[in-house]
Parts: C-alpha cells; sequence; structure tokens
C-alpha cells in the first residue's frame, strides 16, 4: 500500500511539473509597425514555442508609428518609441504601457527631442534611452516607481561633436559602465558614464570605426568583455575585446555578405544566441540572416553560412526564449517569418510566415 501511495505521488508530481514545463510553451510577441498599409499600432501574438505558430494576432495598443519597442527587465512594463505630430516642435515621443498578458494599458506619453528609432532600458529600470536618427541626438527619461516616464529628459546631442560628418544617432545599451550610443552617421559608439544621475562622456569616450562603415546596432558577449557591432552601411560586424583599463580594442572584422553579391548593402540587427556560442545579423537588400559560430575563448567568429529571410527588407529579428526559433520581420515584403533554430549547429531552417505590414520591431514576453 506505501509503495502504491508512493507511486501515485511522484507520478502526481511528474504530472504537475510536465503541465507547468508545456504552460511555458506558450510566449506573448509584441509587434512594433509603422504606420503604413492599415496598421493601427502596436500587436501582439501568441507563440507556441513547441511549433513555432503565431497565432492569436491583436491590437495590442493604438498608436501613429510604434517603430521599436522595449520591455523592461522587471516584465512590467514595454515601452515605445512614436511617430506623432501631437507635441510641440517635435515629431516623436516615448510611450511607456503596464504589461497585462498580451493586453498593454498606457501610463503616460512624453515628447522626445525628435522622432526616434530606437529605445533602450537600464537593468535597475530607472532609466529609457531614446535614439533618433533624424535628430542625431539622445533623449534620456527617468522612470518612476510605476514605470511612468518624467518629463524633461537629458539631452545629447551628437551633432555638437562632429562638424564634418552628420550625427545619426541609431541605438543605445546600458551596461554597469554606463550608456553606449551607436552613431551610424559619426561611425563611432559613443560612451558615457553616469555622475550625480547625469551621463558624461566616459573615459573611452568614442570608439571609431572607418569612415563609412555605418555602426548600427551591437550586442554584448561573455560577461560584457566582448562586444559586437554590425555595421550597415559597408555591411561588416566588428568583433571588440575590453582590455583591463575598461577601453575595447577592435579584434576582428568580418563581411556579412556572400562574396559574389553585388546589390545594396545595408544591414540592420544583430543578435547572439543565449549559450553565446553563435551570432546572428540581418542583411537587408541580399534579404538573409547571416550566421557566426562564436569561439568560446576568444570570441572571434567563424562563418557558418547564410539564410534566406523569405522576404523584403529584414529589419528587426529575434530569437524566441527557448532559444529553438528565430524570427525576422520583413518590413517590404509584410510578413514575419519562423525559422526553426538548431540550437547544436547554429543553422536556421524555414517553417512558416504570418502577414502583417511594415513590421519593424519583435519583442517576446518571457513571464
Amino acid at each position: 500500500m506505501k509503495n502504491y501511495s508512493l507511486s501515485l505521488f511522484f507520478c502526481s508530481i511528474t504530472l504537475f511539473f510536465s503541465c507547468n514545463t508545456n504552460s511555458q510553451k506558450n510566449y506573448t510577441l509584441f509587434v512594433g509597425t509603422f504606420n503604413e498599409r492599415g496598421n493601427e499600432g502596436i500587436y501582439s501574438y501568441l507563440f507556441d514555442a513547441t511549433t513555432g505558430e503565431l497565432s492569436q494576432k491583436q491590437l495590442a495598443a493604438k498608436l501613429t508609428g510604434p517603430n521599436f519597442l522595449k520591455i523592461s527587465i522587471n516584465k512590467k512594463y514595454l515601452y515605445a518609441v512614436n511617430q506623432t505630430n501631437k507635441f510641440e516642435c517635435t515629431n516623436g515621443s516615448v510611450v511607456s504601457f503596464s504589461v497585462n498578458k498580451n493586453q498593454l494599458l498606457p501610463i503616460n506619453e512624453m515628447p522626445a527631442h525628435a522622432s526616434s528609432c530606437h529605445i533602450g532600458i537600464s537593468a535597475d529600470g530607472n532609466y529609457v534611452a531614446s535614439s533618433s536618427y533624424g535628430g542625431g541626438n539622445v533623449s534620456i527619461f527617468k522612470i518612476d516607481e510605476n514605470g511612468g516616464l518624467h518629463p524633461n529628459p537629458q539631452f545629447i546631442n551628437h551633432k555638437i561633436l562632429d562638424t564634418v560628418k552628420k550625427a545619426k544617432a541609431h541605438s543605445s545599451l546600458f551596461t554597469k559602465d554606463g550608456l553606449f550610443i551607436a552613431d551610424l552617421g559619426l561611425d563611432a559608439i559613443k560612451r558615457y558614464t553616469q555622475v550625480d544621475g547625469i551621463f558624461v562622456p566616459a573615459q573611452q569616450a568614442s570608439i571609431n570605426f572607418p569612415d563609412g562603415a555605418g555602426p548600427r546596432h551591437f550586442t554584448f558577449g561573455k560577461n560584457k568583455k566582448i562586444l559586437y557591432v554590425i555595421n550597415e552601411l559597408n555591411a561588416t560586424i566588428t568583433v571588440f575585446r575590453k582590455n583591463t583599463d575598461g577601453d575595447y580594442i577592435e579584434l576582428e572584422t568580418k563581411n556579412t555578405l556572400a562574396p559574389d553579391y553585388t546589390g545594396q548593402k545595408s544591414c540592420a540587427d544583430i543578435h547572439l544566441s543565449d549559450d553565446g556560442k553563435f551570432l546572428y545579423g540581418s542583411n537587408r537588400g541580399e534579404n538573409t540572416i547571416v550566421i557566426f559560430k562564436v569561439d568560446a575563448s576568444t570570441g572571434k567568429l567563424t562563418l557558418v553560412g547564410r539564410e534566406n529571410v523569405h522576404g523584403d527588407w529584414p529589419r528587426n529579428f529575434a530569437l524566441d526564449p527557448t532559444n529553438n526559433f528565430l524570427l525576422v520581420a520583413n518590413k517590404k515584403s509584410d510578413n514575419i517569418t519562423i525559422f526553426k533554430r538548431d540550437v547544436e549547429k547554429g543553422t536556421l531552417s524555414f517553417l512558416q510566415e504570418v502577414k502583417l505590414p511594415a513590421p519593424v520591431c519583435l519583442e517576446f514576453l518571457d513571464l
């Protein structure tokens, strides 16, 4: 009798954890869009991480042009840059939402100094940075205890840094060292450190690239000691290593395009797999995802191959929370394409697509 009861107990425990695991295989995907071809704002989907299917499309928040999204580290809030004319002297804003499963509940909206193309959130949830490509500047907002945006953000103007090149601030990331801002026009990543609540130029104030490189997006690997930057204009990925002084020194630069490709060069996004073994980048024009294997000791890259995105103009892409799938937002072909990822080889296999006008940004809610 005891053995029978014990068996029932272990079966119940097994069933509980099995059901609990299965329940974690569905995730909400939020999609930012351009205000084109009938779009109304931010959309949400249910993503099935066992099959790779997207379903249950809904309008999560009505906005005029929410082209880039970011969910806070605590998963409670989502922030979006928005193209709007509701504020004087600017055509851009940042909007904060509280996250309720697949719906977004507005908290507040604040004007940015110009229309923005990217948003970064500090790990402590105290700051949001919106980057303006056209304005060549960054607005840094303080966040209150309820996820709302404070008015009067700090203004960082890259136009004053160079009288020859035209500043085009494109993306920003916070780290424990401060704030990194990729400026495509200045061919540099500008570094800032926080002093008394204000971000000021860091010791290594600028990580410089060759003229015409156009650094666009970047990501960190190996405890923030390796920096990977995708360069839009010359279609390369540059790898940096952090030295003992805290400066990032170039290790190598890799081409993202096939040697025989002669069309338009326009790299976009870059992501590292959670295990740090593979790096992915999107090529607009060639319409591929380039795949590199990462050397575990040095951080250097070895080409694995390229996968056709089955769409046109792959802008943002994302690995799902399980890292078993990769999804691509193809702006010009109005579709999101879904790929199964081989976690051992890093390769991608096309599964399916869903149609959505002008998708720009994919952001998973991983609870």
